[in-house]
């Protein structure tokens, strides 16, 4: 899958300690939650347990995917506020489903 993933805002949030990061994902599928944080580590150059995509919501018909991710200072930092299902949907199993 080819995708083309674009910071569009951030904000850094000193209160917490985290950037809050807005993006745009064009692709010709729904991109998966875990290639996107990858993506998002790669391009911001931080460790991939830093980063953690909060939201994602796919435009219908224009192959546009909106979300928002938060980069965290630490990974100690993000451990301890992002909250647990939020963890979950960002691991590489959250991807599988039943198969």
């Amino acid at each position: 899958m080819s995708m083309e993933v674009k910071i569009v805002s951030k904000r850094y949030n000193p209160l917490i300690g985290r950037t809050e990061v807005d993006f745009e994902v064009h692709s010709d599928e729904t991109p998966r939650r875990f290639e996107v944080r990858k993506e998002l580590a790669s391009m911001l150059d931080v460790e991939l347990d830093r980063v953690y995509v909060v939201r994602m919501l796919t435009k219908t018909g224009l192959r546009l995917t909106v979300g928002r991710a938060h980069v965290y200072d630490s990974a100690e930092r993000a451990a301890f506020i992002e909250p647990e299902h939020i963890k979950r949907r960002n691991s590489p199993e959250a991807e599988g489903g039943g198969e």
